[in-house]
This record gives structure tokens, sequence and C-alpha cells, in this order.
């Protein structure tokens, strides 16, 4: 029996490098265009897994026969969400918040197969150190930020800026990679 299409319901190219290294390549890319806002009222963890489950969801409905994967990451400061700046000065806001504390990153994953659909979430505490204006700025001109809940993407150059991470570097880069492997395999999904 062959194996059934893979199609990754994301266009990241952090997400397409993480599962290179483990040795998986999606026989197709489709990302999934929702609403990404976040609920009244809903928890960081719980926006993280209702944004990669409606992910899936909605590339299974266009593609039933293929194991889907996707995934979504929100950056947290307590309950506030830092999402993707939409500006520079945005984003220098957001890192000027993070500057000399601790965040949590949610990392929802989902895979579905049909109608069922499998998912977890990995929660990883992110302590950034005490960042000085010019870092800000030379980050922020640099561009990096661009595209990345939080406004920093910790596999670039904002790698410099962080002192400690307690749990998962690849699910902060945007794919926790067990998890993913463990929910493809209960999809019936292998290599």
């Amino acid at each position: 029996m062959a194996r059934p299409e893979l199609v990754l319901a994301s266009a990241s190219p952090r997400r397409i490098e993480l599962l290179a290294l483990i040795g998986i390549t999606p026989d197709r890319i489709d990302p999934a265009d929702i609403d990404e806002m976040p609920l009244k009222d809903e928890t960081p963890s719980r926006l993280a897994v209702r944004l990669a489950l409606t992910k899936a969801q909605a590339v299974a409905a266009r593609a039933p026969e293929a194991v889907v994967l996707a995934a979504d990451t929100v950056v947290a400061v307590g309950r506030r969400l830092l999402e993707k700046p939409a500006d520079e000065a945005e984003a220098e806001k957001f890192l000027r918040l993070l500057s000399g504390r601790n965040h949590r990153v949610f990392t929802g994953v989902a895979v579905a197969t049909g109608e069922t659909v499998r998912h977890r979430v990995v929660d990883t505490r992110v302590a950034i150190k005490r960042l000085s204006d010019a870092e800000i700025a030379d980050y922020v001109a640099g561009g990096d930020w661009k595209g990345k809940a939080g406004g920093y993407g910790i596999q670039g150059p904002a790698a410099a800026f962080v002192l400690r991470i307690i749990g998962s570097h690849p699910a902060v880069m945007g794919l926790p990679l067990p998890e993913t492997v463990n929910l493809l395999a209960g999809a019936g999904w292998r290599k």
C-alpha cells in the first residue's frame, strides 16, 4: 500500500527546514488562509491549538486523502499575546517588552487525516537578556523580525539575545519535532 501524500499547511521556510532536519519532505505545500485573530478571553495556549487545528482542517477539506500537517506559534508575556509585528515601531515595542524578561512560546501542531485530527501543544519558556537601545535598533533595522511571532526569530541574529530555553528549541522556531513525528505516526504516516 502506498504511503499517503503529506501536505504541509504552511509556507513557513522554517517549518520546511525543521522537517528536513528529521528527513521529512512534504509532498506538497498548501498554506491555509484562515483568520488568526484571537477570540475574546482566549488563552495563548488555546489560541495556538485552535489555529493549528483550523489550518489542518481547512487544508484537509481540500485534500481528504492526504495527511495534513499544520502548526502555529504564539508568543506571550503573561496573557498578553505578541503577534507578528505590523511594522518597525511594533517590533521595537515587542523587543522592549521582552528585554530582561521571561516569556512563553506556545506551538500547536495538528495532523489531519480526513475528518480525524490529532494535536498537541508545546509550552516553552524563553529568557531574553536585557537589550540595549543599540541592540534593539540594529535588530529592527536588519528586518529579521518580519513575519515572526513576538518580533524575533530564535534561529537568526536574535539567538544572541536568548539566555536560556526551558522546553523545545524547534518548537520556538515553529515546529516541535518529537510531537510532530508522533502525530504523523499516529495518523499512519511514516517516512
